[in-house]
């Protein structure tokens, strides 16, 4: 999944707009698996067992178990023949900033006794990093030194206000508090009211000036039960950037043609489901091997690069990209198509194949995206044959919560190649025994029938701007702003990537790299927020968009 915008979304939508077309396609394989199959099917059974075992744990991006299976896959492209091009041979790394951590260096102590870092306080994200001693008096409010602040007041006052964010509120305070001469602020809270406050390394507010710390209930009835005394503080804030490295694996082969095709499959997953992205809600410690999300993918992906390099197909070069960072927001192929290893202008079109592993028997339902993103993808894909065996659902749309949107924003033709949702899909049960073989054998077949057919043609394709996907996160969000958010910004705010036709941010006139700051009263740090915003409203509701385009500070009405 998207951390936020995940197929599960997609498809439910997907299946309920009306520009869905559905053609019958009589493509495929018959009840018996002919000879020259026999190695593909063996061999993508063989992959996806290795890439689905539990001891890559999940393939999560920047782990030992990624590392494992991005070897793996740079062998099969060594003994296809392929080229490496990638950065470092195969590879091409790319970092992940996943925000702020608390560093090893920071404590705080109180008349000599050292608090426990999370189990007795913690700093907040927007704390400077600091060393301070001071002796200040926890009722006194003297300018130069530490405030201390109960949170009491105004928890009670604002229980019933579903509006009231306690989070933005301290943020508040600090600011004021800092110009009223306080050199550091300790937060507590004696309500009985559970305040849910925590570290957030997301958390994208600019930093306050001052150091910003909270004490829990049990420590604060500790030191704090005699308001009228001083204590000696020694406290120091060391806050660094949190990020890990991920790698795309990438392989060619040059025909010494003029144009290349790419083709493309994520090849990452959750790990133990420690991004937030699993569908299981129990919190329980288990390996998410994901062999159809995305194994089968990148099966198809190294059986694919193995047909065309023993084809005689070469009117075209072939770019074969296994992709990391796609469960956390598309990093890998974000970051390849800002920083190509070959030029994005020679690229005729991409293939982008997640999810092809779990073709139904009975429906025997392939959905086909990116139709509409050149208009000679209707004579490429057939929708005749002499034996049936997928019925196929064409969306015309470019977008969508996976690898090929990164193509597409760069004016790039794609396809994208998908057998659906099911009841394992972001939980710990899609294992390799659940893979439909024959029927992924069969996709592979079909898109290297599609290939064959577009290197006869022997031209660059005409791009299509479409329809934009609706971005959707959840059934529980009843309004959309109608942006592609990019998942890949570090800064303040949630910078748009692509903005969907008639929507209500097109129509606010919300332009691609504008950085979104505001949602009526909610002020948006992150996508974390920027979706917390979202939930505030419900359809009919206007209020005012605030963003910043280049230096220049802007805002716009809205309707949702």
């Amino acid at each position: 999944m998207l951390l936020t915008f995940n197929k599960a979304s997609m498809i439910h939508l997907r299946w309920q707009l009306l520009f869905v077309v559905i053609f019958l396609s009589r493509v495929g394989v018959s009840q018996k698996i002919k000879r020259s199959d026999e190695l593909t099917l063996r061999n993508l059974e063989n992959h996806i067992h290795y890439l689905a075992d539990d001891k890559l744990e999940g393939r999560r991006t920047g782990t030992k178990g990624e590392e494992l299976a991005m070897n793996y896959i740079s062998d099969q492209f060594k003994q296809i023949g392929l080229r490496p091009k990638g950065t470092e041979g195969f590879y091409q790394a790319f970092d992940i900033k996943e925000g702020k951590q608390i560093n090893d260096g920071t404590h705080f102590i109180i008349n000599d006794k050292e608090l426990k870092l999370n189990d007795d306080y913690f700093p907040f994200v927007y704390s400077p990093n600091v060393n301070i001693e001071a002796l200040p008096a926890i009722a006194l409010q003297e300018s130069g030194m530490p405030w201390f602040i109960n949170l009491k007041d105004a928890i009670e006052e604002n229980v019933n206000d579903s509006h009231f964010d306690l989070n933005a509120y301290i943020h508040q305070q600090t600011i004021d508090f800092k110009t009223k001469g306080a050199t550091a602020l300790i937060f507590y809270n004696t309500s009985s009211k559970d305040d849910q406050l925590k570290f957030d390394g997301k958390d994208k507010e600019d930093i306050t000036g001052i150091p910003v710390v909270y004490v829990t209930k049990p420590a604060a009835k500790i030191f704090f039960k005699d308001l009228s005394a001083s204590l000696d503080i020694k406290l120091k804030i060391d806050i660094g950037e949190k990020k890990r490295t991920g790698h795309n694996v990438i392989g060619y082969i040059d025909n010494g043609s003029l144009n290349t095709a790419v083709i493309g499959a994520h090849f990452d997953h959750l790990g133990y489901g420690e991004d937030g992205n699993s569908m299981l809600r129990t919190g329980e410690h288990l390996i998410y091997n994901g062999a159809d999300d995305n194994a089968s993918g990148t099966a198809a992906l190294i059986e694919l690069a193995r047909l065309l390099k023993n084809s005689k197909l070469n009117k075209s070069n072939y770019l074969f990209i296994a992709f990391s960072g796609e469960e956390l927001g598309l990093f890998g192929s974000k970051y390849f198509v800002e920083n190509p290893t070959i030029s994005l202008s020679n690229i005729n079109y991409m293939i982008n194949m997640d999810m092809v592993g779990r073709l139904n028997d009975s429906t025997k339902v392939l959905i086909i995206g990116g139709y509409g993103t050149s208009p000679e993808w209707s004579s490429l894909i057939t929708t005749k044959s002499k034996k049936p065996a997928f019925v196929i659902k064409i969306d015309s749309s470019g977008t969508g919560p996976s690898d090929h949107t990164s193509f597409y924003n760069k004016n790039i033709p794609v396809l994208f190649f998908f057998t659906g949702i099911h009841a394992d899909y972001h939980k710990p049960t899609d294992d390799y025994d659940k893979i439909n073989f024959t029927g992924e054998l069969s996709i592979v077949n079909y898109i290297y029938s599609l290939i064959e057919k577009e290197n006869k043609e022997d031209h660059k394709l005409v791009f299509e701007k479409t329809r934009d996907t609706q971005t959707n996160t959840s059934a529980r969000f009843s309004v959309t702003l109608g942006i592609m958010p990019d998942y890949t910004f570090a800064g303040t705010g949630v910078r748009v990537d692509g903005v969907s036709d008639g929507r209500p941010a097109q129509k606010a006139g919300l332009q691609i790299g504008d950085i979104i700051l505001q949602l009526g009263n909610y002020n948006v740090t992150s996508l974390e927020n920027y979706m917390e915003a979202l939930g505030k409203f419900k359809k009919g509701d206007t209020t005012v968009v605030k963003f910043k385009r280049g230096n220049e500070n802007k805002e716009a009405p809205v309707e949702f």
